[in-house]
């Protein structure tokens, strides 16, 4: 008889684990400062199925249909995760995000100073971007908590699932899920002017629009928007995008010297030479202008990881394997 899933969750969360991986033929496994470790006994395809049919409740047929479903539950009345189910050779798998209680407060997380005064922006665009397990919900829900405990304003977020529930304190906030509270990211950004066109939109006409992307730097989150767009618009779309980013925070998490992980960090906060290479379609040259624009608070990734190398927060290995540019940053890590 497997262990109650509640009871893994809870265990993984006193043991400080990020992600619960549950498939088939294997151990639960705990991700725990990056590291994959065994929790119990390997697990049948029955068990994966029971705990997935325990998760997904009436929703369990979608991952007959689509073969993965995504979703947010809290376990033990305090525990929120974010779960993805999905089939693959034959049987269900599933990985589960234990979130944080609280959202974490933005002073806390470590980011380059500049962060601080995105919350403050009247209009515009903020990306922040990564990989998976990047940080990015976490350093998403920092940034609109901090609006909420600040100024008086109306924020709605769009998410699939949600994750973290703000409670309301200046602000009025409505959260709003795919496929429980709209019909598709479609109709449901169309309905609040999120689309990328319509935020590029909302924010030419003064609202302030914070949104996430599986990018890894700020030059290949601008060609990844623009890239969605045919070939005959792509021009426009770099003047509106010229016009309206105001910053792009691209993270990713590495393992600290001392145990636990860190976030390293790019920030490209964008100026007007910037702007005239994003109009003008010149993203390979963007790098190269964030590194001589410190003094507006850009810093590059591999100067973020020579920065943690420095400070003894992280190896020289971690700062190289994590490098845009691994010689580069190999000379500055000897």
């Amino acid at each position: 008889m497997p262990m109650e899933l509640t009871k893994i969750v809870s265990a993984a969360r006193d043991l400080r684990a990020s992600d619960i991986h549950l498939v088939r033929g294997l151990p639960v496994r705990l991700r725990i400062d990056g590291v994959l470790k065994n929790f119990g006994s390997p697990l049948s395809a029955e068990d994966c199925e029971a705990y997935a049919r325990e998760m997904a409740g009436e929703k369990y047929s979608e991952i007959a249909q689509i073969g993965e479903l995504d979703l947010a539950i809290t376990f033990a009345e305090t525990i929120r995760c974010r779960i993805n189910i999905f089939r693959q050779q034959g049987a269900v798998s599933a990985a589960i995000r234990i979130l944080a209680e609280k959202i974490p407060e933005l002073g806390s997380l470590g980011l380059p100073p500049m962060v601080q005064t995105l919350p403050a922006l009247n209009r515009g665009i903020v990306l922040v971007t990564g990989e998976t397990g990047s940080g990015k919900s976490t350093t998403l829900a920092a940034l609109l908590d901090r609006i909420n405990h600040t100024y008086d304003c109306h924020i709605i977020t769009l998410e699939d699932p949600i994750e973290y529930i703000y409670k309301p304190d200046r602000c009025v906030i409505n959260q709003r899920e795919i496929g429980k509270d709209t019909e598709s990211y479609a109709s449901g950004l169309r309905a609040n002017l999120h689309t990328i066109e319509t935020a590029l939109t909302a924010a030419e006409t003064g609202h302030l629009v914070f949104a996430t992307l599986h990018t890894n730097s700020a030059p290949d989150s601008i060609d990844r928007i623009v890239d969605v767009f045919p070939e005959m618009r792509q021009k426009q779309i770099r003047m509106q995008l010229s016009t309206t980013l105001m910053a792009v925070l691209s993270q990713q998490l590495l393992p600290r010297k001392t145990g636990g992980r860190v976030a390293a960090c790019e920030l490209m906060m964008v100026t007007p030479a910037i702007r005239n290479l994003i109009r003008e379609g010149k993203t390979p040259q963007i790098a190269s202008s964030m590194a001589t624009s410190a003094a507006e608070g850009s810093i590059t990734m591999d100067n973020s990881l020579i920065a943690l190398y420095r400070s003894h927060i992280i190896t020289a290995e971690t700062a190289k394997n994590a490098a845009h540019d691994a010689e580069f940053v190999k000379k500055n890590v000897l």
